[in-house]
């Protein structure tokens, strides 16, 4: 029971900082599970993101996945609803603060100065995977190669991943 309290309070207090959706606070979300609490390796992190990314719906399931790698149904219950539920209240709140000062001047800088919060943390994201990831000089290229490729087409990620579980197979 103080395993799901602290997975629920873990994901409900990321979901408050969550600008700009789940992946922005990854970094966070490696630090609690991975060094804070210990639920999981660099390892295990990652490949549960790569799960959670590969698998169709919105970007919350990662978290849910590792809710349920650390206390099974129940802790993917704790860790969803964590992720959810404070952020959506948040969100309900704001939206009728937002309805009700439209007409303030100050209202679109406001909105527009969170744009660069958001794209910081998404690519602290980025790097804190690339850091779990990379392990030598091979994991390093195949992450700049992946970042370009992604970076630079407007084909889909998930044909990285499919050439990153190939060349897995292919080097195991």
């Amino acid at each position: 029971m103080i395993l799901l309290g602290q997975i629920l309070l873990a994901f409900g207090t990321l979901s408050l900082v969550a600008i700009g959706g789940a992946n922005a606070v990854l970094p966070e979300m490696h630090r609690l599970v991975v060094e804070v609490h210990g639920w999981m390796d660099d390892a295990t992190f990652t490949q549960l993101f790569a799960m959670a990314q590969a698998a169709p719906g919105p970007n919350i399931l990662a978290a849910s996945v590792m809710g349920w790698h650390v206390a099974g149904a129940a802790g993917m219950a704790a860790a969803t609803l964590g992720m959810l539920v404070p952020s959506a209240c948040l969100a309900w709140i704001m939206a009728g603060l937002t309805i009700r000062l439209r007409g303030n001047t100050w209202m679109k800088p406001a909105q527009f100065g969170l744009v660069p919060i958001a794209v910081g943390l998404i690519a602290a994201s980025g790097l804190i995977m690339a850091q779990a990831a990379g392990t030598n000089w091979l994991s390093f290229g195949i992450i700049a190669a992946s970042t370009v490729f992604v970076w630079r087409t407007k084909y889909s990620p998930l044909w990285v991943l499919l050439a990153g579980g190939l060349l897995g197979l292919a080097l195991l």
